[in-house]
């Protein structure tokens, strides 16, 4: 190819595009980075300084905010869930972070998931894939990752609970006025609610050779 492969994978949380993004990168030797965990990473620390992004200013944390962030190990419970809806909404966060990923991707390419990465990060992507699942769905994987024990009594009632904050999370993503949660126009949608990791993966190999044919 002539020029950068950028691949685009948006999508609501819990649909299954980081597994799908960080597999696609290594099966085509590119990098991977997971663009909502600089949201979460800008969260963490604004919650770690006393702060709720619902009322205080995140940029300053957003600057701060370097890939060594992201191999953090609490950023994925529920008060950041909610951290990062907060500061994405942000425009002065939105800015600062736009670059940061644009010059992730470099020269060389990259594969990038998050929530808007084929309509304003990478309009240009040599490929979009928008993974979707229903709530439900969603719901469960989420629990299952965060769930220390399988088998608890009221399981139903928790991913339910889950169900709800998933719900919440895409009505403040898709309704905010910065860069809502929406598909490009030019995007190739996979759900994922009946299909395997492999199967997902196989899929958005084929879309790929496709389209860089």
């Amino acid at each position: 190819m002539t020029r950068r492969l950028v691949i685009a994978v948006d999508g609501p949380a819990a649909a299954g595009k980081g597994t799908l993004a960080r597999r696609l990168a290594q099966a085509l030797d590119l990098p991977y980075l997971d663009t909502g965990l600089l949201y979460r990473a800008t969260g963490r620390r604004m919650i770690d300084a006393g702060l709720d992004p619902a009322t205080a200013a995140a940029e300053e944390f957003a600057a701060s905010v370097g890939l060594e962030d992201l191999s953090r190990t609490d950023l994925r419970v529920p008060e950041v869930d909610r951290a990062a809806s907060l500061v994405a909404s942000q425009a002065a966060v939105r800015r600062t972070l736009v670059d940061v990923q644009r010059r992730f991707a470099g020269a060389h390419g990259a594969v990038l998931d998050g929530r808007d990465i084929g309509t304003v990060i990478f309009p240009d992507a040599t490929v979009k894939l928008f993974i979707t699942a229903s709530p439900y769905t969603r719901a469960v994987r989420r629990w299952e990752q965060m769930a220390p024990n399988p088998d608890v009594p009221d399981r139903a009632e928790q991913i339910a609970r889950v169900e709800r904050e998933i719900a919440a999370r895409d009505a403040a993503d898709s309704s905010r006025a910065v860069a809502p949660l929406r598909a490009a126009e030019d995007a190739v949608h996979i759900g994922t609610d009946h299909l395997s990791a492999d199967e997902v993966l196989a899929e958005a190999l084929r879309i790929v050779a496709r389209m860089t044919r």
